[in-house]
């Protein structure tokens, strides 16, 4: 995934330079990345970057016309307009597309830049004529940044591999960090799943400046907290000017930006008040091997609507017969932040890539407008886990219990940089991920929902139907819009939280109980097509067909490693028992297979891809480094 490394050290240049490289290598992974460094040995500062070719983050290092500030820069960054116009009417000239004006932005606004930032981001700013620079990311966190202090010394990197390529006393399991991801499917807080890496808490800006670190926030949720609730009347004006005003912003683009489109409500708002542009996107959404989702079915309805291309793309028959590589792929791109469960996803951007290097999502939406979460403990059998992981595992709940305060802040700055990180990571190193949902205008009015509509969909489905009748007149996957009042609008919404329900159930949710009665689940798949509305992905059916070789052979090579985290005993009788249909062990299974790949690609000490550079490299600018 592109992003930034660097080492704030006063350790001989050469060395450092070296390890930045290294650490450049191991982030450049795809041929269509381009990367490069920077130094300001004086100052004790390394840095290097990987970005999407032809990126808004491809064009940097980004200086001021003295060159003496200069920003390393990872993600991207969406300013309002008339912020700006305001530096143009100070006398700064720069083209929108031109990351210089983040440079200017700094030099107008001093310290209060950071608040001043909009997007997903890390950057790492360097002001040498106040010899002082300046570490910082978004405020949710969701751009990560991996950081290891030692001696004084500061290491950090978007991606956890790079500090473990060259720091190999790193390459072991956090063991409450693994209690943590066993509990929950990721780690908390500033945790991670290795020994002595920690995260940048989101809103964080540490500033560097002879030889001292001061580390601070510049922004926290308290801040959108104190806001007062609006009525509703005001809050739903508010929200139309606001989501009509803030989307144009993501569209701005030299490339063509790809819309990934599904039958849901966050989609239809952005399809409902799309902006003018040059080119036209082009929708698509991620499909299974063969027929049609509900998905399928309304986004064709709702891009054919809005007179654009849209396209479906499928998991292929490669996407089986190479399995055990797309899930080798996965966890080394996302640092084991995505699962076994999740091999699909890096996949199917692949596929998104081709069509578009930009992919504009809705995600997000429902999480910060209506509440909605799917943050919730796995419950992995005990018979799995050893005594010491099982206890570490109970207090964690505790953990996570006690940061639920209040709603939005809870979707932003924990369920979403915590637990959807992966799929994120996952999509950002194959395509531009944008989604208007995170803007800064647009979650601030979230925190000023009155009580009344906080989890309805109610301003979703209005701002739709006013801004575009044809929209608002094709029903979502969870039957909003048409026809929505009434008999016949409750039982529209009924049968598609029903049929929701039972996808999940028949997939990866179908309890020990129901798993005898398969064969029946099987059936209702096909000819009468009750199932199968919703999820494309049955990981759970195939993992007893066509990926059962592949699991008999992961879980026997896991088992020779004898990890201290699982009862061996239970590996004799946990594939056998799911792939018979006997039982439902999904989630052991994903949990085993993944922190196995993750000691084998990551961690081993013998593993190629922390010692050797990667298979497949970006093309790399030359070390660039300023005057004393």
């Amino acid at each position: 995934m592109p992003g930034i490394v660097g080492i704030i050290s006063q350790q001989p240049a050469y060395e450092c330079e070296s390890l930045v490289e290294a650490m450049v290598t191991s982030m450049a992974y795809e041929r269509f990345y381009t990367s490069g460094t920077y130094a300001v040995p004086a100052m004790g500062i390394y840095s290097g970057w990987v970005a999407h070719k032809n990126s808004f983050a491809a064009g940097q290092v980004f200086f001021n016309e003295q060159k003496d500030i200069a920003l390393i820069f990872g993600g991207e960054c969406f300013l309002d307009p008339e912020a700006l116009a305001d530096l143009r009417q100070k006398g700064h000239s720069f083209a929108r597309n031109n990351g210089n004006w983040l440079v200017h932005l700094y030099e107008a606004e001093g310290e209060n830049y950071f608040e001043k930032l909009n997007g997903l981001f890390g950057g790492l700013l360097i002001d040498r004529r106040q010899q002082r620079a300046f570490l910082f990311n978004d405020r949710y966190g969701l751009h990560r940044l991996y950081i290891h202090e030692s001696g004084g010394e500061v290491y950090f990197a978007s991606e956890a591999k790079a500090l473990l390529r060259i720091l190999p006393r790193l390459r072991e399991f956090d063991e409450q960090g693994v209690a943590q991801f066993l509990t929950y499917g990721c780690t908390l807080e500033e945790r991670t799943l290795f020994r002595d890496i920690r995260l940048l808490p989101g809103g964080s800006v540490w500033s560097f400046e002879n030889g001292n670190c001061h580390k601070r926030k510049y922004f926290s949720a308290e801040t959108w907290e104190s806001q007062p609730v609006l009525s509703a009347e005001v809050f739903e004006s508010g929200f139309q000017e606001t989501f009509k005003r803030v989307l144009p912003r993501y569209f701005e683009s030299e490339s063509r930006i790809g819309i990934s489109l599904t039958g849901g409500l966050d989609t239809r708002m952005i399809m409902a008040c799309l902006p003018q542009t040059e080119e036209k996107p082009i929708c698509y959404t991620f499909s299974g091997e063969k027929g049609l989702t509900l998905d399928d079915r309304l986004a064709a309805r709702v891009a054919k609507a809005c007179g654009l291309e849209h396209q479906l793309l499928r998991l292929e028959l490669d996407f089986f017969s190479d399995f055990a590589a797309h899930v080798d792929r996965t966890i080394y791109v996302t640092d084991g932040c995505f699962d076994v469960l999740g091999a699909h996803e890096v996949y199917l951007n692949t596929q998104a890539r081709q069509l578009a290097p930009i992919r504009l999502t809705g995600v997000f939406g429902s999480e910060i407008f209506r509440a909605i979460s799917t943050f919730k403990p796995m419950r992995l059998s005990s018979r799995l886990l050893s005594p010491e992981l099982f206890r570490s595992m109970q207090s964690v709940s505790q953990l996570l219990s006690e940061s639920k305060k209040h709603p939005v802040s809870f979707a932003l700055f924990k369920e979403i940089p915590w637990h959807i990180f992966g799929s994120i990571a996952a999509c950002r190193s194959q395509v531009d991920f944008r989604t208007p949902y995170l803007d800064n205008d647009l979650v601030s009015l979230a925190y000023q929902a009155p009580e009344s509509l906080r989890k309805s969909a109610l301003v979703a489905s209005r701002l739709v139907r006013e801004n575009d009748s044809v929209l608002g007149n094709i029903p979502t996957d969870m039957g909003y819009l048409a026809e929505n009042s009434g008999l016949r609008g409750l039982a529209r919404s009924a049968f598609s939280r029903v049929t929701f329900k039972l996808d999940y159930l028949s997939n990866d949710g179908l309890p020990h109980w129901l798993s005898t009665f398969d064969p029946a689940f099987d059936r209702l798949h096909s000819p009468v097509k009750i199932l199968g509305l919703h999820k494309y992905l049955r990981y759970r059916r195939w993992f007893r067909g066509k990926l059962a070789g592949y699991l008999n052979d992961s879980l026997t090579d896991a088992q020779a490693r004898q990890s201290p985290f699982w009862n061996a005993d239970f590996f004799k009788q946990m594939a056998s028992q799911h792939i018979r249909g006997g039982r439902n062990y999904i989630y052991e299974i994903n949990a085993v297979l993944t922190l196995h790949a993750i000691e084998r690609l990551l961690l081993s000490s013998s593993s190629a891809a922390m010692d050797k550079p990667s298979p497949t490299l970006g093309s790399t600018t030359p070390l660039t480094t300023a005057g004393a």
